[in-house]
């Protein structure tokens, strides 16, 4: 592709290496921005600057935040004695869309993956292991996706976390295997945190 200007190449070039996106699309999105005002594209190179730059995760769950807690954490009408682990933002905000959670959640960053080169010390664990260890919890709900690497991450924790006293749940498995959680609707999600089963018993 030939382009009449060096600096429309390299703004397609950067465009381009978004997901999903081909160098034709990040061609007419560039040229998009060229058309429309000039205030509009400099809110939008600030927003990615300011999210790149001053975006935080929490300290306490590992959620994304503006702050050092974010606001799941910072709430006191949440119930703190129950953890929902997931494994990123897109899953917190699923379940959060259901309004029917009251708990606090921890954020793994991922899932255990060999094939992607996603090993246990990648994850937030450890800090996990201490909330455990220095709060009161009575449950950890695993609300990982319905796959052989989620399936992995929950034994790996549940293995690691198992001498305590804590109650294990997943969501129930009204999720098809294979699934990601982040794409389920709303009603499957109420009805499968609802319907939460004992995770050893689940298990065997």
């Amino acid at each position: 592709m030939n382009y009449p200007s060096k600096i429309l190449e390299k703004a397609v070039e950067e465009i381009s290496q978004l997901p999903g996106i081909g160098k034709r699309t990040a061609l007419r999105l560039a040229l998009h921005l060229l058309d429309v005002p000039k205030t509009q594209a400099d809110n939008l190179s600030k927003s990615i600057i300011q999210l790149v730059h001053e975006i935080k995760h929490c300290k306490k769950c590992n959620n994304l935040s503006d702050t050092e807690i974010c606001t799941i954490c910072a709430n006191p009408y949440r119930n703190e004695k129950i953890i929902c682990v997931v494994e990123d933002l897109r899953d917190v905000m699923a379940i959060e869309s259901t309004q029917q959670y009251n708990g606090k959640y921890h954020v793994l960053g991922g899932r255990i993956s060999p094939m992607e080169g996603v090993s246990v010390t990648d994850l937030c664990i450890n800090p996990l292991v201490e909330r455990v260890k220095e709060q009161n919890i009575d449950e950890i709900i695993f609300a990982l996706s319905a796959t052989i690497e989620g399936d992995t991450t929950m034994f790996y924790l549940y293995k690691v976390l198992n001498d305590t006293q804590i109650t294990f749940t997943t969501i129930a498995r009204g999720i098809g295997v294979g699934d990601e959680l982040e794409y389920t609707d709303e009603l499957t999600l109420i009805r499968s945190l609802q319907n939460r089963v004992p995770y050893d018993q689940g298990h065997k």
